[in-house]
């Protein structure tokens, strides 16, 4: 059986998200949108990569570049789960090569995802530097790797896991702390 309780609604996402697109905006060229690309990983990196998107458009009445990042393949666990990766069309509109990308996922726990991304996006070109924005970080990391930019940080056990829930996802949105206990 699966425990979720909520630990922050969407109100204090949208606030989370809209303080690091305001931080974005500040570090890059005071918020021009053709001086970045925001690039989301799936699978809850792309809503808020496009929700980050959306509030520098609101604020600056123009959209940033946005890309969509499958890892799947780059993860190290690829072969050592039980079954086959979900693959996504990774979709980068845009020349990588001496851009100045902002990897956006929802969650940082280990660091593994975004190692695996690393990895993936520079098979794609040399960008010119590539930070990290993320809605949640779990303050443990496994590699050497920090978030640029951070809705906000939570430290629960290792044993709970952090869920990011969009509306779109079909639940209520939200940020979760999920308890996975066997019935």
């Amino acid at each position: 059986m699966t425990l979720k309780k909520l630990l922050y609604p969407p109100v204090d996402m949208c606030a989370d998200i809209d303080r690091m697109a305001a931080e974005i905006q500040r570090d890059f060229c005071g918020g021009d949108p053709d001086s970045f690309a925001l690039i989301g990983l799936y699978k809850q990196g792309v809503p808020l990569a496009e929700r980050i998107c959306d509030v520098i458009e609101h604020r600056t009445g123009r959209r940033s570049r946005l890309g969509k990042l499958d890892i799947s393949m780059y993860r190290d666990d690829v072969g050592l789960r039980s079954g086959l990766p979900l693959i996504r069309e990774t979709v980068i509109p845009f020349n990588v090569t001496g851009t100045r990308i902002i990897l956006v996922d929802d969650v940082l726990s280990t660091g593994r995802t975004i190692r695996a991304a690393l990895d993936a996006i520079t098979d794609y070109g040399r960008p010119e530097l590539i930070r990290l924005a993320v809605l949640v970080d779990r303050g443990n990391p496994e590699y050497p790797i920090r978030a640029d930019y951070v809705g906000r940080q939570i430290l629960l056990p290792d044993e709970l896991k952090v869920s990011v829930l969009f509306d779109e996802d079909g639940d209520e949105a939200g940020i979760y702390e999920v308890n996975w206990k066997q019935a």
